[in-house]
């Protein structure tokens, strides 16, 4: 998203998750605002251009952008790099190799 239609960008993205929101009411369902992060993807000079950005307003709740946010267990960054996905990954590894090697003994 350039900087001259980032405005636009999020009042679109602002009215289509508040229809979101209306759809799920009507179907007995409920978005959880405290359970939810917002995160913006793009390359450095466009990140470097919307870091103005603290918020964004998804379905009528102001959500702080983060760095990075877990998506069914992956660990996604603003430059999809995924070495923080990388890392938790080899950090579980190595814990369950040491977990297992103390049952190994008995």
């Amino acid at each position: 998203m350039r900087a001259d239609n980032t405005a636009s960008g999020l009042s679109i993205l602002a009215t289509c998750t508040a229809d979101v929101k209306l759809r799920f009411m009507q179907n007995i369902l409920q978005l959880n605002p405290d359970k939810s992060e917002a995160i913006l993807i793009g390359t450095a000079n466009q990140l470097r251009t919307a870091a103005c950005l603290t918020t964004v307003k998804v379905a009528g709740v102001d959500l702080p952008v983060a760095d990075d946010i877990k998506v069914l267990g992956v660990v996604l960054d603003q430059r999809l790099t995924l070495g923080k996905h990388v890392s938790a990954v080899a950090r579980h590894a190595t814990t369950t190799l040491r977990r297992s090697a103390t049952y190994a003994i008995y």
